[in-house]
C-alpha cells in the first residue's frame, strides 16, 4: 500500500533528475574537476534526495500512519506510530 500515488509523477520526474545530478558528478570526477565544484553539486543531490525523502515521510505520516490512528484497530495504529518513529530517526541520519 502506498500513500504517495498523487505525487508518483512527481516522485519520479525529481528521481530522474537525481540521477541525471549523479550521472554528471561521476562525468566531473572522471574529468579531474575541482573538488569544490564537485562537492557543491554532491550537496545539491543531497538536498534533492532528502526532498523527495520528506515528500515520502509526509504522505506516509498524512496516509497511512493518520488512516491507522483514526481506525479502530489500537494495535495497528501503535504499530505504525512505532514504524513512522523507525523510519524518521533513519531518515534523519
Amino acid at each position: 500500500m502506498n500513500s504517495y500515488q498523487e505525487q508518483k509523477d512527481d516522485l519520479l520526474n525529481r528521481l530522474k533528475r537525481i540521477e541525471g545530478q549523479i550521472k554528471g558528478i561521476q562525468k566531473m570526477i572522471q574529468d579531474d574537476k575541482y573538488c569544490v565544484d564537485v562537492l557543491t553539486q554532491v550537496a545539491a543531490a543531497k538536498a534533492a534526495i532528502n526532498k523527495v525523502g520528506g515528500m515520502l515521510l509526509k504522505s506516509h505520516a498524512m496516509g497511512c500512519v493518520k488512516g491507522a490512528v483514526l481506525s479502530d484497530d489500537k494495535e495497528k495504529s501503535s504499530e505504525m506510530i512505532d514504524e513512522l518513529v523507525d523510519v524518521v530517526l533513519k531518515f534523519m541520519k
